[in-house]
């Protein structure tokens, strides 16, 4: 079965980031669920269940937006009114959740770096603003949010969150400075990331099979960080089920947006955190504000509200099905991939640059559905 283009590296891959019900086999030794086990030797190989794709398994379609600057995300201050700092932390494309934690450490760094201390202004309630409001409390700060939308009704919500950066700047925009601070923002993450493992959080280590019709080429994101995918290598056929002629095996975090979400808002409440919702309409609305510290995380929204003409949004739909407890590995392709959660199994994507509209494309969807189809159907 040709699954992909000539070439296709990882990030193409994570580009995308039979019914029968048929018990199959995959490598590695042990199950997923600790990043040492999966893949970690040549063996027998673990049972994978198939997953069931068809469209009468279909619970729900979701679109949403990932935030992109082609020059990469933005984390800097700047003075805003007559006293107040004011600290941009958006942008992260297609890794919003695999940075939060990363570019929230760096923004709160220019908090922290000004010398300025009590209240202070998070702007937005997804992943970013949510990480970056719970480091600030952490160092002493007393935060308020505010946002027009709060979860489970933001764009975070609607990612499929794996932990892999992609669609993080061009290539033609990219500069070394850039490269620096996204390699300390990634490594950050990741790190934060490990301390919330675990059902409460919703964050699970899963193995991950990267299918193509050529040898992957590794982009320059994952050779900046190779080492933290430790137990990546290449499977011969005899170890995996899939039909393609060419499968990387990773280790990586995955996290369920809702379970997620609703626990950093709960914790953000516990450490005494004020939520409020409100909609800007320009910087002065921000200047009213009583804090005279304000972190903006509003994504999207800073295009309008600073006039940052440069940010994009980059569409992307999901179709899930029902959920299948028995799947715990993820699968992806040139342009699809497959995550399994306890809500369904998410299967995507597209990335339709410049496109705005929030209503399902059927084509993607039928595209979607008959790619996974054949992908699962030929399992061996």
């Amino acid at each position: 079965m040709s699954v992909s283009g000539s070439g296709p590296g990882r990030q193409d891959a994570l580009r995308a980031a039979g019914d029968s019900g048929t018990t199959l086999t995959a490598a590695g030794g042990d199950r997923a669920g600790s990043p040492g086990g999966a893949g970690a030797g040549s063996g027998p190989r673990d049972r994978l269940e198939r997953v069931l794709v068809s469209p009468e398994r279909v619970i729900r379609t979701i679109v949403g937006f990932r935030p992109f600057r082609p020059s990469g995300f933005r984390v800097d201050a700047e003075p805003l009114g007559d006293n107040k700092l004011l600290v941009h932390n958006y942008g992260h494309g297609g890794c919003g959740v695999t940075l939060s934690w990363g570019t929230a450490h760096l923004a709160a760094d220019k908090v922290s770096e000004s010398g300025r201390t009590g209240m202070a202004a998070v702007l937005g309630c997804g992943v970013v603003g949510l990480a970056t409001a719970r480091l600030l409390q952490n160092r002493g700060f007393d935060v308020a949010i505010y946002a027009r939308e709060l979860p489970p009704d933001t764009n975070s919500n609607i990612a499929g969150a794996s932990w892999y950066p992609h669609l993080v700047a061009d290539d033609t925009r990219r500069t070394a400075a850039f490269t620096a601070q996204f390699e300390s923002a990634a490594r950050l993450s990741h790190r934060y990331f490990q301390d919330l493992v675990g059902d409460d959080y919703g964050v699970r280590w899963r193995r991950q099979y990267f299918l193509s019709d050529a040898p992957a080429q590794d982009p320059w994101e994952y050779t900046l960080l190779s080492d933290l995918f430790r137990d990546s290598r290449r499977l011969r056929p005899s170890e995996h089920p899939f039909a393609a002629p060419h499968v990387l095996l990773d280790t990586t975090m995955f996290v369920e947006p809702a379970v997620y979400l609703s626990a950093l808002l709960r914790d953000f409440h516990f450490a005494g955190g004020r939520l409020r919702v409100q909609t800007f309409n320009s910087p002065a609305d921000v200047v009213a504000l009583p804090e005279p510290i304000v972190v903006n995380c509003t994504g999207l929204g800073s295009r309008e509200l600073f006039d940052d003409r440069e940010i994009t949004p980059v569409k992307g739909q999901l179709t899930v099905l029902l959920p299948q407890p028995e799947v715990d590995y993820a699968v992806a392709t040139d342009d699809l991939y497959m995550f399994p959660r306890t809500d369904g199994i998410i299967l995507g994507g597209t990335h339709e640059r410049g496109v705005e509209t929030r209503e399902p494309d059927s084509a993607a969807e039928r595209r979607i559905l008959e790619g996974h189809t054949a992908i699962f159907g030929a399992m061996r």
